[in-house]
């Protein structure tokens, strides 16, 4: 409850509407607090570069002590913590990309946060290949104490997920899997993937989201998860990709953000190759064994 209520006007302040991330660093780095921005008169927001009459609306509309009292209460019966980009627990590889999120909603275990990570990211519809690949890659990444990252998505995310988990199975203190989602962490997205969920949490992995309770898992939602998949890791892994396919945005994601990008080739006559071979001729590393990625990190 006290970090909670320690946390009470950054919860506040990802709540506001229409507010962008680069909109909210620029904020606190005037005011150091959102506690101070929820308080500013009206006269003062406008005084802001780049604050115009709708985005000082929404922010003076957003200051809801109810509401914040409904979603403090709802995270401490539910097991959600909030971390702010200030405190240690927030991943320090985050911090350093353009977009960093400011605060990010957590279930399970925030102090995995910092370790080594390492993204797993590919088609929903994925082949038997590509479900045998995630979890061997996954598998044995997290046996060399690796973080596996991915989206709680179907296909490839929950394979790399469940590969994970297996050598929790084996050696408790392995088998560390984040996954990231583009929703409130009041609901988990596909609803097939409640038990996963759980068994993540169960394990020692953790949940994150930038999202407050209560959002829904709408489709421009996804583009930003993905810049915190490939933000919070070393590198991305990609395993089946179509020529067009949301995993190629988490690949621009990584690209921009400086990060390596892994491909583990596919059949030259898969629909699901088409964009994972595309990558391997444009110079994205090839893989075809977990050792070729161990050596990068």
């Amino acid at each position: 409850m006290n970090n909670l209520e320690n946390n009470r006007y950054w919860i506040w302040f990802s709540l506001i509407k229409g507010l962008g991330s680069r909109k909210k660093l620029k904020l606190i780095e005037i005011y150091n607090n959102p506690e101070i921005i929820y308080n500013l008169k009206r006269e003062d927001l406008l005084n802001i570069e780049g604050i115009g009459e709708e985005t000082a609306n929404n922010i003076i509309t957003s200051r809801n002590q109810k509401l914040l009292d409904y979603h403090i209460s709802y995270m401490m019966k539910n097991n959600i913590d909030i971390i702010n980009f200030n405190q240690k627990e927030y991943p320090n590889i985050l911090k350093k990309i353009y977009d960093l999120p400011i605060s990010l909603y957590v279930k399970g275990n925030k102090n995995i946060l910092n370790n080594k990570s390492i993204g797993i990211v590919g088609c929903r519809d994925c082949s038997e290949y590509g479900k045998k690949a995630a979890k061997y890659f996954a598998y044995n990444l997290s046996s060399k104490n690796i973080n596996i990252v991915s989206g709680l998505a179907k296909g490839i995310d929950s394979y790399a997920h469940i590969g994970c988990l297996a050598t929790y199975e084996k050696d408790v203190s392995l088998g560390k899997t984040v996954a990231v989602v583009g929703n409130g962490l009041d609901i988990v997205y596909p609803k097939e993937n409640v038990e996963l969920a759980k068994k993540i949490i169960k394990t020692g992995g953790a949940i994150v989201s930038e999202f407050p309770c209560g959002t829904r898992p709408d489709k421009m939602n996804f583009p930003a998860r993905n810049r915190i998949i490939s933000g919070i890791c070393s590198g991305i892994v990609v395993i089946e990709a179509k020529k067009k396919s949301g995993t190629l945005i988490t690949v621009d994601f990584a690209l921009e953000q400086g990060r390596d990008v892994f491909v583990v080739p596919g059949n030259i006559n898969s629909i699901n190759s088409v964009g994972t071979n595309h990558l391997i001729k444009q110079g994205a590393k090839i893989v075809t064994t977990y050792e070729d990625i161990e050596y990068f990190l």
